[in-house]
């Protein structure tokens, strides 16, 4: 499949299932923590400054956001976990939509790929290690980029990436990303394994 990436608006905001798109084209969804990068990395990903807006209040996006790649996918972008200042009500509101997104989509069968991203500083979250395991349990495709590698140095990358390996991933097929959206590390690499789960 031929897609020209530059090609790419928010075609829908869902905060309800039933606002949820019912065509067959092909999804790939972004999970993580708030402030973990999401929409900078959809930036990047698409050669664009704005067109996933950067909170400057972490946690504050409940809404599914739906990007229109070349009317031939969606990138799409699930809300934040794991900020602690969310009122009860709001983390419910994330928590139903987000089961709803995966549980009760009528475009399920479209979910190809969910890309699970991490900051490489801290590592996994607890939040994370439950979203990682919820998806293998579950069988649904994933990989995971881990995001902000620009804020280590080398032998600090190396490391990271390292203990990751051995403290969260060992004995798996996970594959981790490396990825900077100050330096584009990891964009061409990302791509190619979208397109590999798109095709």
């Amino acid at each position: 499949m031929k897609i020209n990436i530059n090609n790419a608006t928010l075609a829908l905001t869902a905060g309800a299932q039933r606002q949820f798109p019912r065509d067959p084209r092909p999804e790939v969804a972004l999970s993580g923590r708030s402030n973990v990068g999401k929409s900078s990395l959809i930036n990047t990903l698409l050669g664009r400054k704005s067109l996933a807006r950067v909170s400057s209040a972490p946690g504050k996006t409940i809404t599914i956001n739906y990007y229109d790649i070349d009317k031939k996918m969606y990138l799409v972008d699930l809300p934040g976990y794991g900020y602690a200042k969310r009122s009860k009500e709001s983390k419910r509101g994330w928590s139903s939509l987000t089961e709803d997104f995966f549980l009760k989509n009528p475009s399920s069968d479209a979910l190809k790929l969910v890309i699970q991203l991490i900051d490489i500083r801290t590592g996994p979250t607890d939040d994370d290690i439950m979203m990682i395991n919820w998806m293998i349990d579950m069988g649904v495709p994933f990989v995971v980029v881990a995001t902000k590698t620009d804020k280590l140095s080398k032998k600090q990358l190396e490391e990271a990436l390292d203990r990751l390996d051995k403290e969260y991933f060992l004995g798996t097929d996970i594959k981790v990303y490396p990825f900077s959206s100050v330096t584009r590390e990891g964009k061409d690499e990302l791509w190619n394994k979208i397109f590999e789960a798109v095709s």
